[in-house]
């Protein structure tokens, strides 16, 4: 099979195992998945959600984060590791949003990484899960579970993104990204792949290596 071919089995393949393919983290508000993607940095999506209730509860507006005692909001956040950093730049970027955009969340990846600590990654999530534009999440699971399959020979993120851009139908982008996470926590491991029990053994040339 060809790379082309490999992708488009995979992005049939996983929508039929997962259809629902949404975010794993809990928000309600654009900004919200903000905060709650940069949590997640060196994090797992589980014990974001655990943090975020109490966070957005004590911080219910955009201006609430803007204005937050950064000293409370580290304390908030801490569990979710690095969060001196992480509180600066959520009230940072909270600041910029009112400030440059009117309190509404850009909708280009050129404006979206103007904000402290936005990505390529973060980026990618906001303009997929928000503004249901083609998008390219390259996070571990992506980059290792591309490896796998042959769809690319890179482990930097950007270029990852960059030659899935190349095989995968734009329409079908951002939730291929959700569906590997999800495969990759019941299937494709980074230690442990059950290559036995899964349904891309077929056509993945990393199958049982």
């Amino acid at each position: 099979m060809t790379r082309q071919e490999r992708a488009l089995e995979a992005v049939r393949v996983l929508r039929e195992r997962y259809p629902e393919a949404v975010c794993s983290l809990v928000y309600e508000k654009p900004y919200e998945l903000m905060i709650a993607t940069r949590l997640s940095a060196q994090c797992t999506d589980a014990r974001v959600n655990l943090v975020t209730p109490a966070l957005f509860g004590r911080y219910p507006t955009l201006e609430a984060f803007a204005e937050a005692d950064l000293a409370e909001l580290e304390a908030i956040v801490k569990p979710c590791g690095f969060y001196k950093t992480k509180a600066q730049s959520i009230k940072a970027a909270a600041q910029r949003l009112l400030e440059v955009y009117g309190g509404v969340l850009p909708d280009t990846m050129e404006e979206l990484l103007t904000l402290p600590g936005v990505g390529r990654k973060t980026a990618n999530l906001l303009l997929g899960d928000v503004y249901g534009k083609p998008a390219v999440v390259a996070d571990t699971h992506c980059i290792r579970i591309s490896g796998r399959l042959g769809l690319t020979r890179h482990k930097e993120p950007e270029k990852v993104e960059a030659d899935l851009r190349k095989l995968l139908p734009p329409a079908e982008s951002s939730d291929f990204c959700h569906r590997l996470v999800l495969f990759g926590r019941e299937i494709c491991s980074a230690r442990k792949p059950k290559c036995a029990d899964c349904p891309l053994s077929g056509c993945c040339p990393g199958a049982g290596k």
